[in-house]
């Protein structure tokens, strides 16, 4: 399974992408799609979804794993946002990739078991569950892969306490492309809401996460 994530945003959207099966995944690449400043919001808009189309042909995922919009003090900033969030999902529905929204709550508690951890406890995590040298940059990527590695664990949560199971397989060779780090079907999936991580839940993720049987 490759798993793509996406931290939503206007002027700097972080992507990551992993790849593996069954617990045991790693790091393909990771980088960032950036606007110009100076550009229209509308012409910044235009350039994310061509960016974000060009980016799911080239990497080829299976899922795409996007985080719901969390709106601070600054409304102005999240509106912007949201807009960029809202071309990012449709580029994705375009391509027939499945899309797995996640609040930032349950990506906390996916990766660190902890649904209010630290930023920096979320990105030591990343780091440790994908062996990584040293954490990625910009921080928008860091999310990004934050939200990969919270994905296949919500994906098995999600299939015991529901019965369903996601599974899927494809091949891909690299190919030069959209500011990279390192190198038609559609169906819906409810993913859990933060009434639904019980005890239980918890439990399993940190069983998943650690490999306790």
């Amino acid at each position: 399974m490759r798993i793509l994530g996406i931290d939503p945003g206007y002027a700097t959207i972080g992507f990551g992408l992993i790849e593996g099966e069954r617990g045991q995944y790693k790091m393909v690449t990771y980088g960032a799609i950036t606007t110009p400043a100076g550009l229209p919001l509308s012409k910044r808009l235009y350039q994310i979804d061509r960016d974000m189309e060009d980016l799911i042909s080239q990497l080829k995922p299976d899922v795409i794993s996007i985080e719901e919009l969390f709106f601070n003090t600054n409304i102005t900033t999240g509106i912007a946002v949201a807009h960029g969030r809202g071309v990012l999902l449709c580029a994705a529905e375009r391509c027939g990739i499945p899309l797995f929204e996640y609040t930032p709550g349950q990506v906390k508690m996916a990766v660190t078991g902890y649904g209010k951890a630290e930023k920096r406890q979320v990105m030591d995590m990343t780091k440790r569950l994908l062996k990584l040298a040293k954490t990625p940059r910009p921080d928008d990527a860091a999310d990004a892969l934050a939200l990969t590695t919270a994905q296949p664990m919500q994906l098995q949560v999600a299939g015991v306490l529901r019965g369903n199971q996601q599974t899927a397989a494809a091949s891909w060779q690299p190919q030069p492309g959209v500011a990279y780090q390192q190198t038609n079907n559609f169906y819906t999936h409810d993913s859990l809401s933060e009434s639904e991580l019980t005890r239980e839940a918890e439990d399993m993720m940190n069983r998943l996460r650690w490999g306790i049987p």
